[in-house]
């Protein structure tokens, strides 16, 4: 998601946008903001983004911290990518939305944007997002249930909130990935799946509820299709609830949403992905109960290049979709009349690497 705003305010760029008179956060919101925005090891590293790994612990190779933004009392955290730790196995970009509370009238408005190279992942554990896209898909999507959008050589896709939320209210919390595709499939056809709560894998472990997203875990393969070997879980601790993380994927992270936890005794903060150092087993616990993402797979196959919402192995492809999205050729979304433009080019058209 790249903008959201009233229906009836001004259009603002940015990520998951809305106007103050409109929408309140929730105490136990603010309260995890503080938290959030706490220091939570004694040494910070030099580099923006970055924690240091606590030298008594060898399961946390870096410790990442998201770059926060307040709008209107929405708070969104951007932890990938990070300039420490730029991807974590296909994962390029990772958000944490909300949670915030909207009030009856005021709703998110995505208007419709384009992708290129990569798969947008949403989950929400509170809300509803209404989904459209270039390809003709219009789907909701609440709690538990998992959209997953491959972008391929381009789609145009838009999302909102739905008309009955939107005349009650609704609070919002949720994460939003980017999955960067193979090389070899970053030009497929565009397409879009839907899978509800019930269809995806869920595992019953010593405490922990474990929901397969996408990808395989815990013996478990979600239907969701992916491109590359994928760890993506999302884990609710009861108190004291423990599991172990095996070495199946190369690459692992773990963002603690809310709640307690550590790993192999030490503790992670909220809001902060803890970025495993690879070849070894970790027991995750919690104390008192959480929420936590555990993310990773395969790394990528070579360097990618992040522009807006592009992202690509070739400079070129970025620059193409530029000027097709400038000379709107590259597709529309049924129903929508509105589309976010692009904006100017960063670095002098040198997009960063990932």
């Amino acid at each position: 998601m790249t903008e959201t705003r009233l229906q009836d305010g001004p259009a603002k760029r940015g990520t998951f946008r809305t106007a103050r008179a409109a929408t309140k956060t929730a105490m136990t919101a603010r309260r995890r903001d503080e938290r959030c925005a706490a220091p939570v090891r004694p040494v910070e590293s030099a580099v923006p983004g970055l924690l240091a790994a606590d030298p008594m612990s060898s399961a946390i190779h870096v410790s990442l911290k998201p770059h926060q933004h307040d709008v209107g009392g929405l708070t969104v955290r951007r932890v990938l990518p990070a300039l420490a730790v730029r991807t974590v196995g296909p994962f390029i970009f990772f958000d944490h939305i909300g949670p915030a509370t909207l009030v009856p009238g005021a709703g998110l408005d995505v208007r419709p944007h384009p992708h290129i190279g990569l798969a947008t992942v949403t989950y929400l554990f509170d809300g509803a997002i209404m989904h459209r896209d270039s390809v003709g898909s219009v789907q909701k999507i609440v709690p538990g249930d998992v959209n997953w959008m491959t972008a391929g050589r381009g789609i145009v896709h838009s999302e909102r909130t739905p008309d009955e939320e939107r005349a009650s209210g609704q609070s919002m919390h949720g994460v939003q990935t980017w999955v960067a595709l193979p090389v070899a499939s970053e030009d497929i056809e565009p397409s879009f799946e839907h899978h509800p709560g019930a269809t995806l894998p869920q595992i019953e472990r010593d405490g922990v509820t474990l929901r397969v997203i996408a990808g395989s875990a815990f013996g478990e393969t979600a239907p969701t299709r992916t491109f590359s070997p994928t760890l993506y879980v999302a884990a609710h601790f009861a108190a004291d609830g423990e599991i172990t993380l095996d070495t199946e994927h190369e690459e692992r992270g773990v963002y603690l949403v809310e709640g307690d936890l550590s790993i192999d005794g030490t503790p992670v903060a909220e809001c902060e992905m803890a970025v495993l150092t690879p070849g070894a087993s970790v027991t995750l616990a919690s104390a008192n109960g959480a929420i936590a993402m555990l993310l990773g797979g395969a790394p990528l196959d070579g360097k990618r290049f992040i522009e807006w919402n592009f992202v690509s192995s070739s400079r070129e492809k970025i620059e193409a979709a530029r000027l097709a999205w400038s000379e709107q050729k590259m597709g529309h979304v049924p129903g929508e009349t509105e589309f976010i433009p692009l904006p100017p080019p960063r670095r002098e058209n040198k997009a960063p690497e990932a």
